[in-house]
C-alpha cells in the first residue's frame, strides 16, 4: 500500500497523520509543547521543541510501515511566526508567534500614519500585532541589537525546512500572511522592505505552495529511517489548508473553525481586499485565494469558564450539557468573549470580555451557554463582514474542537442561519496539506478531488424558533461591542500597571 503523510505544526501541538491514496487516516500522532509567556503580552515558543515534535510525531507514524512505500510528506503551519537567525543559522530568538501582543504600539502608529492602508493594500494582511512586519518594527526600535544580528528573518515552517535541507524557503500562503509580500505581484514589498531597512536577501525565497524538495539530510534519514529521494511538499498555511481539509473550496461555502481560537474563511480566484482592512486574503494555490477573520477568543474562553467559573476537573461535556438546559439567548445575558484582545472583527489588541444583562436571576449555567454564544456570535460578526465582498453563504463547514459537540453545532447553524455539515475527518489542516501534495506530486490533477475524502458526519439545521431569537439579540451585541471599544484601551492599561 502506498502512503502520503500530512504534518500540521500548530501553535500549541504538531499533528502527523499518516493516509492512503484515498485520504483514508492509517495512523496519527499528536505532540504538544510550551507556549513561554513571562512577560506581559508575550507568547513565544522554542523552534527545538517544535521541530523535535515534528521529528517525533513522524517516527511515530512510520514505525509500523515500510518506509519506501511513503510517496511524500506535506506540511500545514501556523501563520505569523517569527525567527530571528544568525550568521551561523541559529535562532537567537525563540519563536514568536500570533498571540504575541508586545509589538501593539507599532501597529498602533502603522494604522495612526495611513501608513497602514497603504500596506494592507498590498498585502491583504490586517495591520496588527500578529503579524511580523509590526514585530520586526519592535525589534527594530527595542531590541535593534537582536534585529542588526539577524541574517534571516524566517518562519516556523521555514526553521523546520532548514534544519531538513539546509535551505531559507517560504511558501506564498505563509508569505502571504506576514503583511510584507505583495499579493498581487507575489514578490515581497519594495514599500515594506524601505519602511524595515533591510534587504530582500535577508528574508527567505518565495515558493509556490505545490514546490517540493527532495534530499533530506542523512542524520533525519537516519532518525526517520526514509530515503533522501521522498518529496517534501512545501505546503501551505493551517487556515487555507483547513478549507481544502473541509471541501470548503467552492463558491459560497464557509468554513468555520473553532479550536483554541477560530476563523471564519471562504476561498475566492483571486485576491480580494477589504476596503476596511479587517478581513485578511491569504494563498492557497495562485489560482485560489482563502479571505476571512481570525479570532484569538475560540475554545480558550470555554477552558476559561470551566477554570474559573467551576472547577478544572468538570468535563467540557458536564458543561455543555448544562448550557443545553438553557434556552437560545441566556436568557438575555450577553457576553463579550474578548478574553486575549482581539482580531477580527474589532482587530483591537486591548479588547477585553465582559458580560451584560446580568441579574440575580440568572444562574451559572446561563452564564455557561452566554459564554458560547459570545464566541458564536464574534465569529458570525466576521461573516457578517465576508458577506459584504464575497456574498451570502451556502452552506457552512465546521471544524475543530468544538465541532465534536452536538450543541455547538446546533448553536453555530441557528446564530448563522444557516445549514452546518461536519466532516467525518476533523484534522482538516492535516487533509488539506495531504490533498495539496497530492496535487503537487501529480496523484490527482484537481483539488476538488477532497470531496470523495472528507465524509460526512451530521448536518444541522437551523431551528427557527432559535434563529428568531438570535436575530433579535446579535444587534444588541453589536452595539454593546462597539459602545465598549473606547474603554478598552483605559482599562487595559489600569491591568497592565
Amino acid at each position: 500500500m502506498d502512503y502520503t503523510m500530512g504534518i500540521d505544526v500548530g501553535t500549541t501541538s504538531t499533528k502527523c497523520v499518516l493516509y492512503d491514496l484515498n485520504g483514508q487516516i492509517i495512523a496519527h500522532a499528536d505532540k504538544g509543547y510550551q507556549l513561554y509567556q513571562t512577560k506581559p503580552g508575550m507568547a513565544e515558543e522554542d523552534p527545538e521543541e517544535i521541530f523535535e515534535a515534528v521529528i517525533k510525531t513522524m517516527q511515530e507514524v512510520l514505525k509500523n510501515i515500510d518506509s519506501q512505500s511513503l510517496k511524500f510528506v506535506s506540511f500545514s503551519t501556523a501563520m505569523h511566526s517569527l525567527i530571528l537567525m544568525d550568521d551561523n543559522d541559529r535562532p537567537i530568538t525563540k519563536a514568536i508567534t500570533w498571540a504575541d501582543n508586545r509589538a501593539v504600539k507599532y501597529s498602533d502608529e502603522l494604522i495612526k500614519s495611513g501608513l497602514g492602508a497603504e500596506i494592507y493594500a498590498k498585502t491583504g494582511t490586517p495591520i496588527h500585532p500578529m503579524a511580523p512586519l509590526s514585530k520586526m518594527l519592535w525589534l527594530k526600535k527595542e531590541h535593534s541589537d537582536l534585529f542588526d544580528r539577524a541574517k534571516k528573518f524566517i518562519d516556523i515552517k521555514s526553521y523546520i525546512f532548514f534544519k531538513l535541507f539546509g535551505i531559507y524557503k517560504i511558501d506564498y500562503s505563509i508569505a502571504s500572511a506576514t503583511g510584507m509580500f505583495n499579493i498581487f505581484n507575489l514578490k515581497w514589498e519594495p514599500q515594506v522592505l524601505n519602511l524595515l531597512n533591510i534587504e530582500e536577501a535577508r528574508l527567505p525565497e518565495v515558493v509556490p505552495t505545490t514546490n517540493g524538495v527532495t534530499g533530506i539530510s542523512e542524520k533525519y534519514q537516519e532518525r526517520l529511517g526514509i530515503g533522501s529521494d521522498i518529496p517534501f511538499v512545501f505546503g501551505a498555511s493551517d487556515g487555507v489548508l483547513s478549507n481544502l481539509g473541509l471541501n470548503a473550496i467552492d463558491p459560497g461555502v464557509v468554513a468555520v473553525t473553532i479550536g483554541t481560537s477560530g476563523a471564519v474563511r471562504v476561498v475566492v480566484d483571486k485576491p480580494v481586499i477589504d476596503p476596511n482592512g479587517n478581513l485578511f486574503c491569504y494563498a492557497l494555490t495562485k489560482n485560489k485565494w482563502v479571505v476571512g477573520g481570525p479570532v484569538n477568543n475560540g475554545g480558550i474562553v470555554f477552558r476559561w469558564v470551566r477554570d474559573q467559573l467551576f472547577d478544572s476537573k468538570v468535563s467540557y461535556d458536564e458543561l455543555t450539557k448544562m448550557a443545553n438546559e438553557v434556552p437560545a439567548g441566556s436568557k438575555g445575558l450577553l457576553f463579550q468573549p474578548y478574553l486575549g484582545g482581539e482580531r477580527a472583527p474589532i482587530w483591537n489588541a486591548y479588547a477585553r470580555g465582559s458580560f451584560f444583562g446580568l441579574t440575580r436571576q440568572h444562574t451559572r449555567s446561563d452564564m455557561v451557554r452566554s459564554s458560547l454564544e459570545g464566541i458564536v456570535f464574534n465569529l458570525y460578526a466576521v461573516m457578517c463582514l465576508i458577506e459584504k465582498i464575497t456574498g451570502k453563504p451556502v452552506s457552512i463547514q465546521a471544524t475543530g474542537g468544538f465541532a465534536r459537540s452536538s450543541m455547538w453545532r446546533q448553536m453555530l447553524a441557528d446564530i448563522f442561519d444557516q445549514d452546518v455539515v461536519v466532516p467525518e475527518s476533523f484534522e482538516s489542516s492535516c487533509l488539506g496539506a495531504v490533498v495539496l501534495g497530492m496535487y503537487a506530486q501529480g496523484y490527482i490533477d484537481d483539488l476538488s478531488a477532497v470531496k470523495d475524502m472528507v465524509g460526512i458526519t451530521e448536518i444541522h439545521h437551523p431551528d427557527p424558533k432559535n434563529v428568531k431569537v438570535y436575530q433579535e439579540l446579535f444587534p444588541i451585541w453589536q452595539r454593546i461591542t462597539h459602545a465598549l471599544e473606547p474603554e478598552y484601551k483605559q482599562i487595559a492599561k489600569f491591568q497592565d500597571r
